[in-house]
Parts: structure tokens; sequence; C-alpha cells
């Protein structure tokens, strides 16, 4: 019996099939099969043996590898004009403003900005906002891939599915599969917000629906039937880690359909991190995966801006998951389980959706290359096997939640990809989202760096500073202001146009080598509804 999977995965709009899996799928192992420049081993998201370091990408911020980095060649002098550079700014913003009332409660989000500004070719990063209608609440995350888009592609589709199935309660789930099973509409779980450029596969939607129906049929199974409350912070671990379950076993059972096939295969073998904010009244719960960062603006009595993180990196820098990987494996394994800051030499996150190279065994590993199809078999990156395997999984899926219960000053969230945070500071992130959103600057003595200012340039920047004002009102997206800055900021904090523009006039094979993709959401709180709810209790 076919199952209405268009009542859950919508269908591609504003761009043809071919189009979208000739540049997006397809593509995304373009660095398995072209040879990039060279790239110094230290700036890798994946530092493998030499043999396959050509199949990695860099991770490091723009300003780093220009100051390890020079070309004797003199580049061509090309400044983008100020339309120009606006215009690929704002290719890919999106903006949602939540309805003052939703039929169900009033909202305690006004609405959010997303933006991307890609490095990879394609772009790596996926972002997802949609609207819990069964339930309260409303979902938003930021994806970011490795070793191709794949898997983030599919996590961006799938995993809001799950977590909002996660929070079903008993009775809806029944609803659910007595109309599955019969035939009959469903009414949709999911409202999705989305940028025309922000597709589902459409060829995948069946197998991605069958693996979310066998989901909430388990959780039937499992219910009594009893009336309890729904756990957010549990639900959102369960559907994470049910989520790339489901990516394992759909790698290893395969598709009768070849395109399908190396599809999951893709999903399966790249990576992705996860950050999700699931916001129902005054409770903000932040599940994150991998090294994406959710960063809360919180505005002080006296106007000014102070950063609250909510999230912590999966990575080296990350002392406690340090111990936890060493905890997890032999005590002969200490020195290799994390070298060099990376998973086993390798991987730079601790916790990540797919890189089944880092859970499964390697005789698993073996047989389903072997039977899988010749793009794979002949892949040498698929058949690397990391150093010092021996006691896998070495690499978790399962988030690590936080939950903050929002308060009258808590402005706005800001969720993005490890592309932004290379570049700029919490704090400094805070503070530009915060005067954009309120047209305030919190006038601070300009600040020098220890350079030597004449008085000209002292001049020139108390310019800046007037013009800054204005400046706020040049974008219509938070996530663009805030792009902008990342990208454009000068040493003294200003936006400086020939650094913007000839960021993002880098052809396609250098920017990697610059800077990450960047992708970024803000999410702005109604300080009224929250503060209303505060008072009812």
């Amino acid at each position: 019996m076919p199952a209405p999977t268009q009542l859950f995965f919508p269908l591609i709009r504003n761009c043809e099939l071919s189009r979208i899996y000739g540049t997006a799928c397809y593509c995304h192992h373009k660095h398995l099969c072209c040879s990039p420049p060279y790239i110094p081993q230290s700036r890798l998201r994946y530092t493998p043996h030499p043999t396959y370091a050509t199949f990695y990408r860099p991770k490091e911020s723009w300003w780093q590898y220009t100051q390890g980095r020079r070309y004797a060649s003199t580049p061509q002098k090309f400044y983008l004009t100020p339309p120009q550079v606006n215009s690929i700014l704002k290719a890919n913003e999106y903006s949602f403003k939540v309805p003052e009332f939703d039929g169900k409660n009033v909202s305690s989000v006004l609405g959010f900005d997303s933006n991307q500004l890609p490095a990879n070719a394609p772009i790596e990063d996926r972002r997802s906002a949609a609207t819990c209608l069964q339930t309260r609440g409303m979902l938003l995350g930021v994806f970011d891939g490795h070793a191709g888009c794949a898997c983030s592609q599919a996590v961006s589709e799938r995993l809001f599915y799950y977590i909002a199935v996660s929070l079903l309660p008993h009775e809806t789930l029944l609803e659910i599969e007595n109309a599955v099973e019969s035939g009959r509409a469903l009414l949709p779980i999911l409202q999705w917000h989305k940028h025309p450029n922000d597709y589902f596969s459409k060829e995948a939607s069946k197998l991605y629906f069958n693996s979310l129906r066998t989901y909430w049929q388990e959780l039937i199974d499992l219910n009594t039937g009893e009336s309890t409350e729904i756990d957010v912070k549990e639900a959102l671990i369960n559907a994470f880690k049910r989520l790339d379950n489901d990516i394992s076993l759909e790698a290893q059972v395969g598709d009768p359909n070849s395109f399908l096939n190396y599809l999951v295969l893709r999903v399966a073998f790249s990576g992705a991190t996860a950050c999700v904010a699931h916001v129902d009244g005054v409770d903000l719960h932040v599940a994150n995966t991998g090294d994406s960062r959710a960063m809360l603006g919180v505005q002080e009595e006296d106007g000014s801006w102070s950063a609250v993180t909510l999230s912590n990196d999966h990575n080296a820098q990350n002392e406690r998951e340090v111990e936890r990987l060493k905890l997890e494996h032999p005590k002969n394994e200490a020195k290799s389980v994390v070298k060099q800051d990376r998973l086993l030499g390798l991987l730079m996150p601790f916790r990540a959706f797919g890189d089944v190279k880092f859970k499964w065994s390697i005789d698993l590993q073996k047989r389903v290359i072997e039977s899988g199809p010749d793009q794979l078999n002949d892949n040498e990156y698929t058949k690397f096997i990391p150093p010092n395997y021996y006691t896998p999984p070495y690499l978790t899926a399962e988030p690590e939640v936080t939950y903050h219960r929002l308060r009258p000053q808590d402005k706005f969230l800001v969720l993005a990809t490890d592309g932004l945070w290379e570049t700029m500071h919490r704090q400094d992130v805070v503070r530009i989202v915060g005067e954009y959103l309120t047209g305030m600057h919190h006038q601070e003595p300009i600040a020098v760096g220890g350079y030597k200012v004449t008085l000209g340039q002292m001049h020139g920047l108390l310019t800046e500073r007037r013009a800054k004002m204005s400046s706020v009102f040049e974008d219509q997206n938070a996530a663009t202001h805030l792009i902008r800055h990342a990208v454009g900021n000068n040493e003294f904090g200003a936006v400086d146009h020939e650094r913007l523009s000839k960021m993002l006039s880098l052809p396609e094979e250098l920017a990697r080598m610059y800077r990450d993709d960047i992708t970024i959401i803000v999410v702005q709180f109604n300080s009224h509804v929250v503060g209303a709810y505060q008072k009812q209790e």
C-alpha cells in the first residue's frame, strides 16, 4: 500500500531534480575525483595518511591561513561594487515572521532571519526551520557537513521529523499510524520555513518515510498508552540517535534502485554536525552534536549586550570530551584515540552523524564496500581504514542537550556553523546582532589594538563609526548583517568594503583556503510574551 509520503516530505520547489542532483548530490563527491590545490595538513578537517591527503578539506579561518602562506604571483586587482557585494551576500537570505497568534498559543518567537555564504563548491552546510503543528514549539537548526554535503543534506531533511515524532503523545501516534494503514489523508506534522534553494530529496522521500514510520511504530509499541508527560531532552536525544542508526542501517541494507543505493552510501560515508534549538514558550532546549554553536544574546540594564553560550564544542578543545573518549576505549589506546587534536588523528569533531568509517567494524566496512556500486568500490577514500582502529565505534551522534528558561532580557539566539565562530568572538557576534536589532550602538572607546594610529587614521575611524550608525539599515536580515561583518571586518572591527570585496571575489578553488562555509540563524524572542509567561507562573 503506498504511503502518503507527500504529507511528510514536501516536493522540490523552484528547481529541477536533474539540476539539484547534478550540483548538490553528484557533485558532493567532487573532492574524491578532482585534484585540489595543495593545502597544508594542519588546515584540514581530516588529516589522513599523506596518500589520501588530497581527499580532505581545510578547516581554518582565512586570517590564520594568510599568515602562514603567501603567493609569489601578484593577483589581478578586482573589486566588486557595493551592489555586487550585496547581491552575493543576500542570495541565500530568508526571513520568517511568526503570526502573533498561531491558533494555539501566543508565540515567544517573533521570527527569525537566516543566511548562508558558501566557501565549498557546492556548499556543505545546511539549515532548517519548522513549526511543530501537532505539538507546541518551533525547531531551528544548522548542519555542517564534511567529506561532502550528502549527510548534512539528509540530516537537514529528516531530523526534525524524528524530533517531532518523538514529541507526539501516544494517541496522536496511533492516529497517524491508523491513517497511513487505511490510506487516509494526514495532517502534516511540520510546517517548513524554507528558502527556495533549501530543497528536499524527492527520490529518497519514500525510503525516508518508511524508516520514520518504523520509528513511530516502535514508539507506539513501547508506550503502554498511559498519559505521561513528554521529556523534551529525552526526545531530542532519542531522535538524534535513531536517525543516525537509520542512516547506518540503510547503507548496510542497500537499495535495489542503483541511484538510491549510491545515495544512502554517500550519506553514511560522509558526515555532519548538528546544532538544533526547540523553543516552546519560555522553554528553550539546544541539542548539539559537533562544533556548531548556539549563543544567546542578553541585553543588560545599561543597554549593553552579553553572550551566554548554550552549547559546548565537541572537539579537542573540550577537555571533558577528550576524557569521555578515553574512558570509552581501553587504556592502551589513550594516546591514539585523540592525536594531534583529532579523533584518531583524523577527524576534528568528536560527535557527528554518518562517518561510518569511525563507527563500523573493519569487516563490515569491507563487506559494504565490496558489495556496493563500482563508484564506491573504486574509491580509495572509502577503502582507507583509520590508523589504530581497534575498538569501534569511536564516534557518536548523541547530542548534548542544554536547557534554558527564557527571561525578558533574553532578546535573541544565534545558531551558526563553525565558519562564523572561527572568524568572530562570541561577544562581537552578540553585540553586532543586538545593535542591528535595536538600531542602537552602545558607544565604547575606540580600540586600536596596540596599533600606532595617526590623527588622520583616527579621523577615519570616527567617520566609520558615524557611518556605522546608518549601515545597520543596509541589511534587512540580521544573519546577512552578521556575515557582512564576519567576512569584511578589519582590525578595528569595522566593515572594510575592499576586504569584503576581495573575499567575495575569490574563485571557488581558493575560497575554501581562506574561510569555511558560514550558515547562521538569528531567532528573535518576544520579550512581552516571555514576561507574560513569567507573570502567569
